[in-house]
C-alpha cells in the first residue's frame, strides 16, 4: 500500500507517517510535486542491497549491538617537543 501526504500533514502527524510506512512506502510532496520517500529500514535495507556503512548503523536511533573496541596500552602518543 502506498500512501502520499503533504509536507504539512506530515508535519502534523510524523507517528501517523510513520505507521503508514510499516504498510508500504509513504510519498511527501512538497507543493503537489513528490520530494521524499518514508521507508521502513527493512524496506531500505532490501532495496539498497543490504549494505550499510558503519556511519549509518551508528546513526540508529534503535540500534542494539555491543561495540567493546580494545583498549591499547601506550606507546600511541608521546609529549610535544616545545623546544
Amino acid at each position: 500500500m502506498v500512501t502520499t501526504l503533504t509536507s504539512r500533514e506530515f508535519n502534523q502527524d510524523t507517528s501517523g507517517a510513520k505507521k503508514a510506512a510499516s504498510q508500504g512506502p509513504v510519498f511527501i510532496t512538497d507543493r503537489g510535486r513528490p520530494a521524499h520517500v518514508l521507508l521502513t529500514i527493512e524496506d531500505y535495507l532490501r532495496l539498497s542491497g543490504g549494505h550499510m556503512s558503519l556511519a549509518e548503523a551508528l546513526a540508529q536511533t534503535n540500534a542494539d549491538f555491543d561495540f567493546d573496541p580494545p583498549r591499547i596500552d601506550g606507546g600511541i602518543s608521546r609529549p610535544a617537543d616545545l623546544d
